[in-house]
């Protein structure tokens, strides 16, 4: 019997977590101003205790997500292999590092890497109206926060260039 209701509890969480996914195929190509403006509230009310990010979707076209982050603490570090990222300070500022090495990597997935810190990177103050775009395989960090940031992120898958042989 217990296993039973473990099983079922499994089954319900899971069902739960894959009814929260966003659908990949579902297409969002407009977000007004005050629809960006729920977004970020929304954000800021569903942020837990110290967590560093909030992310909300602003528009979807497969490969292609808008998202709102909402950034209230300094988080991990991060490095995408194959994509490169593009920032929009919608409101706010920090401090964002740029190249270096990440400290204390770890692998997320097959593509993405994240860390502590960055060792050796180039920092730049960033602030409400700036844009900002990461090359692929360069690690990234807002390493300090100042209040909060609300930010539009885009991931833009980058070809490969395959090994020399």
């Amino acid at each position: 019997m217990r296993t039973t209701i473990t099983i079922f509890a499994a089954a319900l969480i899971a069902t739960a977590a894959f009814a929260q996914q966003p659908d990949p195929k579902a297409v969002i190509t407009f977000a007004s101003s005050a629809d960006v403006a729920a977004l970020a509230a929304k954000a800021k009310s569903e942020r837990k205790g110290e967590q560093p990010t909030v992310t909300e979707r602003i528009l979807q076209l497969a490969p292609y997500n808008a998202n709102l982050e909402y950034r209230a603490a300094v988080g991990p570090a991060a490095l995408h292999e194959t994509e490169a990222e593009m920032f929009y300070v919608i409101d706010g500022s920090a401090t964002m590092m740029t190249g270096g090495k990440l400290v204390n990597e770890k692998r997320t997935n097959a593509e993405n890497r994240t860390g502590t810190a960055i060792e050796g990177g180039m920092s730049r103050h960033v602030a409400k109206g700036d844009f900002i775009i990461v090359p692929e395989n360069t690690p990234h960090w807002f390493s300090a926060i100042d209040g909060t940031i609300t930010l539009m992120t885009l991931h833009v898958p980058r070809p490969v260039p395959p090994a020399a042989h």
